[in-house]
């Protein structure tokens, strides 16, 4: 993350991702895979370490292998070719998108750090802190009920941040400059879309 300075002087939290370029690995249609989208490429992988399932697939689209693949819908498929390029020229300063990540892992965290609980009075003789207090039922139906919030793994799942602001791009550098924060860590891959119709949020 860092910050800038918009034009009526107010410093902006921002955080700079690298995005692309991505090249289209493979097209899927309605009707021969059942639904539209596309298989896109990130960061070229040298070596020899790619077995021949997928020499062959990234034959068709040209014969550069890469190191992360990921699918994207689209509504037109026929509107992309095998092989093409897509770069951060297809947003624009203004325009809102949607980032997926997978968050930062925090390991087994009590009830208090992974679900906000309140906890227990800190006063002086106080037994109860930081517990989860009760979780079941005593005579029915005697069991913990199925989806309690309890203590556990924290973190490291896949999140969705909604309507980042697209503060600037720098097409030279693949650079795309959002508002706010994204979920990862500094190196992470993350997931830049437009978003949805009718999720869009204005100003």
């Amino acid at each position: 993350m860092s910050s800038l300075f918009s034009s009526n002087g107010h410093q902006v939290p921002v955080t700079v991702l690298e995005v692309g370029p991505c090249v289209v690995t493979q097209i899927k249609t309605q009707a021969t895979d059942g639904y539209n989208a596309l298989q896109v490429g990130f960061i070229e992988k040298r070596g020899k370490r790619i077995n021949k399932p997928l020499q062959g697939h990234f034959k068709k689209s040209g014969g550069q292998a890469y190191a992360f693949l990921r699918e994207i819908a689209v509504d037109d498929p026929s509107e992309y070719i095998l092989g093409q390029t897509l770069t951060v020229d297809m947003f624009q300063v203004g325009e809102r998108v949607d980032i997926s990540g997978i968050s930062k892992g925090k390991g087994f965290s009590g009830v208090v750090k992974r679900w906000g609980f309140r906890g227990g009075r800190a006063t002086h003789g106080s037994m109860f802190h930081r517990a989860p207090g009760s979780v079941g039922c005593s005579a029915w139906p005697s069991k913990v009920i199925k989806g309690r919030k309890m203590p556990g793994h924290y973190g490291n799942q896949r999140v969705t941040v909604r309507n980042l602001e697209i503060v600037d791009i720098r097409p030279e550098q693949h650079v795309l400059i959002v508002k706010g924060a994204v979920p990862g860590c500094r190196s992470g891959l993350v997931e830049v879309r437009k978003p949805e119709f009718g999720r869009q949020v204005g100003h």
